[in-house]
């Protein structure tokens, strides 16, 4: 059963995964078109730095993170003279680190699903006058519907799973910064293992219920396009 504790880590948890989630979709949904229309020669330095969370450890991220948030860090320092709190150790903290932890997730998945439409329809589109902002919306929104679905999924459920960047930049502050995961490493730490069991067999089944809803929607999808 959640204790009081682990009832207030999942809230956090959630409540941190949705909203990196809109965020996400926000930052990345520009970004990902950009980068699918985009012919500039060294874009490929711009989607490797999208990319770099993807091979580089959590802890290194964090630290970095870390380090900028901090009041000695550029922002939090610029945070600390104009006497603002600085983001290390907070939950808005916890938001920008796993901002750029998740990134390439939600922009991925985007920029693969506006490139698949090809420019075809966005020239037919224009051809009936609509509008830049127009064809974007009525056209390639619909039709990169499964790029939406699994960005979101994706963006959403590697957030839940955080841990190295969350415990760097966060820390491990009960109802402020402490998430499921690092909950889960508390209790095996305590070697409280059966409500690690828990934590952890909730955190499994609900990733696996996302992903399958991925699989299927883009599934669903698929055959409606073939038929």
């Amino acid at each position: 059963m959640l204790t009081d504790a682990d009832l207030a880590a999942l809230i956090i948890t959630l409540k941190l995964a949705a909203i990196v989630t809109l965020i996400l979709l926000l930052l990345g949904t520009p970004l990902a078109w950009w980068l699918s229309r985009s012919q500039w020669r060294f874009k490929f330095i711009l989607e490797a730095m999208i990319a770099l969370p993807l091979v580089l450890p959590p802890t290194v991220l964090g630290f970095y993170l870390l380090i900028a948030l901090g009041p000695h860090g550029p922002i939090g320092g610029l945070m600390q003279s104009m006497n603002l709190q600085p983001l290390a150790f907070t939950f808005t903290g916890l938001v920008i680190g796993s901002v750029f932890y998740s990134l390439p997730f939600v922009v991925q998945p985007l920029q693969t699903a506006f490139s698949a439409i090809g420019t075809r329809p966005m020239e037919v589109a224009a051809t009936l006058r609509a509008s830049p902002l127009d064809r974007f919306f009525t056209v390639a929104v619909p039709l990169a519907r499964p790029g939406f679905i699994t960005a979101t999924v994706l963006g959403f459920a590697h957030t839940l799973g955080e841990f190295g960047v969350v415990l760097m930049i966060g820390g491990n502050i009960p109802g402020q910064t402490q998430v499921l995961s690092i909950a889960i490493y508390d209790h095996v730490e305590m070697l409280d293992y059966s409500q690690a069991h828990w934590l952890s067999g909730g955190l499994l089944v609900l990733s696996f219920l996302l992903l399958m809803t991925v699989y299927a929607v883009n599934r669903r999808f698929a055959l409606v396009q073939s038929s």
